[in-house]
């Protein structure tokens, strides 16, 4: 590099006094070393990042099962599914994804076999829901390889570790043995639910990888930046996804073979997620309704005692309905007429809508349950009105 760099300034040096050409001489050559020993320093740090990113290796017998099946030519089916890290936000095209980086080392490590990929992505959305849509979303399309993202979406607690637990067992489950890989990624603070996550994760032997052990410490010692790696609080730019993918794809080259046995162990919290329905817009057929209609999305009311009501089997019920700074209300949910919960469609950031999932009702007996939804009187002080929109309605467990 340092002849480069010298050649490249001769046209220059020449026509300079001989006290200023020995300055620059210097400055060149200081500036070149510094260069070089700075591209060492970033090589060195890559593999101290893939160290640390690896947090657990687990069980790789599935994955060497996938590998011999791409080996072989067969089609290979590559599933993500996660928030919108996972979708791809802040990637600056579609194959800039950490997802899209992933199915591309899968294409050239076995380019006799037909790769594809389900992005299983959705903004805004947890463990919880990933639950209650990987039938739907995910494992109809039979996927060989899936990466679960959702360290970010989750909070870092029990009761989500143990949606994250029911959404692995249905993959685990699945009648193609699906090998399964865990990415754990972070806020601008460097926070995640990995502590939780992946307790759930070693006990199913899954193969861990985690984006923050990898990078954090690089940006608490001020070698890297945040806004090097996202534009926001949460998500990646290119050299984030592309960071995501590097530790991913290097764990997945020094897979060695695995010798334990395919079969789920017993939960380590519940299996009630490992059952769930989703109860989408065609699917909620009201037992009762005064004053709710259906829109595009779900069903909407707007005047205050607007009453709803729909029955539901299993032994946890959770709701997604649509949140926004705007002229919304406030909802009383009833399941079986116990516990009432409220929602509250009002939230005060302006970047935007969403939809959250809530918990409505849990520790129900197996068997049908009336959810009843009322639209109240109540609302925020800052909104104007008391419209509400149910999305979905969720439920787990036989």
């Amino acid at each position: 590099m340092f002849v480069t760099v010298f050649v490249a300034q001769l046209n220059i040096i020449t026509q300079l006094s001989s006290n200023m050409k020995l300055i620059l001489f210097i400055a060149i050559f200081i500036m070149t070393v510094t260069i070089n020993q700075t591209v060492s320093a970033e090589k060195l740090d890559a593999d101290k990042m893939y160290s640390r990113a690896v947090v657990d290796a687990g069980n790789t017998s599935r994955l060497k099962h996938v590998f011999e099946k791409a080996k072989r030519g067969e089609k290979i089916t590559v599933g993500v599914i996660g928030g919108s890290i996972t979708q791809g936000a802040c990637a600056s095209k579609p194959e800039n994804r950490w997802a899209n980086l992933v199915t591309k080392w899968w294409k050239k490590k076995f380019p006799k076999a037909k790769i594809e990929l389900v992005n299983a992505g959705i903004g805004a959305t947890g463990s919880l829901y990933g639950a209650a849509r990987a039938q739907n979303h995910l494992l109809k399309y039979k996927p060989d390889f899936v990466v679960v993202e959702y360290a970010v979406n989750d909070p870092n607690d029990e009761e989500h570790a143990k949606s994250m637990e029911g959404l692995l067992r249905q993959i685990l489950d699945s009648p193609k043995k699906t090998a399964v890989m865990m990415l754990f990624t972070m806020n601008k603070n460097g926070q995640n639910a990995q502590q939780w996550h992946s307790k759930v994760g070693r006990h199913y032997g899954i193969p861990m990888i985690s984006y923050r052990d990898a990078v954090w410490p690089e940006v608490a010692k001020g070698k890297i930046t945040w806004k090097d790696i996202s534009p926001d609080e949460v998500h990646p730019n290119d050299r984030g996804h592309k960071y995501c993918a590097a530790f991913l794809t290097r764990f997945l080259d020094g897979v060695l073979d695995g010798n334990t046995k395919n079969e789920v162990p017993e939960p380590l919290f519940t299996d009630i997620y490992e059952t769930a329905r989703q109860f989408c817009r065609n699917d909620l057929v009201p037992t009762s309704n005064k004053g709710w209609k259906k829109n595009k999305n779900g069903w909407e009311a707007g005047k205050p005692g607007s009453e709803i009501a729909f029955e539901v089997p299993g032994r946890l019920i959770a709701i997604r309905f649509y949140r926004v700074c705007g002229d919304m209300g406030i909802v009383k949910v009833t399941v079986d007429g116990k516990n009432p919960v409220k929602l509250n469609g009002w939230f005060g950031a302006t970047w935007g809508g969403y939809t959250p999932t809530e918990i409505v009702a849990k520790g129900l007996s197996p068997g049908v349950h009336k959810v009843r939804i009322r639209l109240l009187e109540d609302k925020a002080a800052e909104s104007k009105g008391h419209k509400f929109e149910i999305h979905e309605i969720l439920s787990f467990g036989k």
